[in-house]
């Protein structure tokens, strides 16, 4: 299996990026395709002494800057690493592309170049979120800011085809993101998109879900515009870091309360590993024509080699395919 990557895209380029393509090599059996300055590459691998073993490096010259107006630095600079990876991985020359660069500019070079699946207009980001019943998937978390109300009914959809294949939830139910349970509660997109979601029968549509209930595990998919979505993500990594650091000093105040916590260390370590977004490495573009993942901007090591972990399960678990013909399917039923 070949991965594409962008090794000039993102906070940490290319070192962290370097260093987690090695080290996803080593532990998923991968290859690696890697896009970028051949020049900076090959002298960041050596003065880090990062192994290139099984990582091919594709020379390109421009990187989209995360300053950059998306739609323009995808038609201008056309020789970015971001660009030449899409063009490879449409072109049939890798099996997934992986970033940390520009969402904007990655959802718009996705759209252009890779192309979208018959009947979804734009791709969105979707992130797998730890919860108290499981994890739940949100979408959008950034891709799409404004969204209209069919879109909204669209990311039910995929995300329902998504838990199902990827996840292995029989009947995932999905929920609307609102300020309130009532059907008329929101505004008028919402309230639309309301609407369209509970006429879907191909859905287990679970009405309206206020944000505070979002962590208890009352719905697998939980569906709203990529500007919500983005601030319920950052707000939930920034509230997880913060409990995680609240909690250590707790246990760290007294000879007492760190015997205390030896005896609670390995249940910590694994509410912290619960907690931790690196884990998770990055969201899947749902609803492109081939495997796109986006990875953290600030990303290191650990988090990127995730994101081509996650990479490779969508090839494997042949995500795309299976949700083209899921959504035939389920567009099909929703006609009838």
């Amino acid at each position: 299996m070949n991965i594409i990557i962008d090794a000039m895209g993102g906070d940490n380029a290319p070192k962290e990026i370097l260093l987690g393509a090695a080290m996803a090599v080593q532990e998923y059996g991968v290859e690696i395709t890697a896009v970028g300055n051949q020049e900076t590459i090959t002298a960041c691998a050596k003065e880090n002494g990062i192994s290139m073993e099984k990582i091919t490096v594709v020379n390109a010259t421009e990187v989209i800057e995360m300053c950059d107006e998306p739609a323009k630095a995808i038609r201008a600079k056309k020789d970015s690493s971001m660009v030449v990876g899409l063009h490879l991985l449409a072109e049939g020359k890798g099996d997934a592309f992986v970033s940390a660069g520009s969402t904007g500019a990655l959802h718009v070079g996705t759209s252009l170049i890779v192309r979208t699946l018959k009947g979804i207009k734009r791709p969105a980001l979707a992130s797998v979120v730890p919860g108290a019943k499981g994890p739940f998937l949100l979408m959008d978390c950034g891709a799409n800011v404004e969204c209209r109300a069919p879109m909204l009914n669209a990311f039910g959809l995929m995300g329902t085809v998504y838990m199902r294949k990827v996840m292995g939830v029989a009947s995932p139910r999905v929920a609307l993101v609102n300020n309130g349970s009532e059907e008329s509660k929101g505004t008028p997109l919402y309230v639309e998109a309301h609407q369209l979601l509970k006429a879907n029968h191909a859905l287990n549509f679970v009405g309206n879900i206020e944000p505070r209930d979002i962590p208890y595990g009352d719905a697998d998919v939980v569906v709203c515009d990529g500007f919500t979505g983005n601030v319920i993500l950052k707000l939930t990594e920034g509230l997880a870091k913060y409990l995680v650091g609240e909690i250590k000093e707790v246990f760290m105040k007294s000879t007492v309360t760190k015997m205390a916590f030896l005896m609670v260390k390995n249940g910590m370590k694994g509410f912290k590993k619960k907690l931790d977004a690196d884990e998770h490495g990055g969201a899947p573009l749902l609803g492109a024509a081939k495997p796109v993942i986006k990875a953290h901007g600030s990303s290191n090591a650990k988090a990127f080699k995730n994101a081509i972990r996650q990479a490779k399960t969508c090839v494997e678990g042949r995500m795309v395919e299976v949700m083209a013909q899921e959504l035939a399917e389920m567009t099909s039923a929703t006609e009838k």
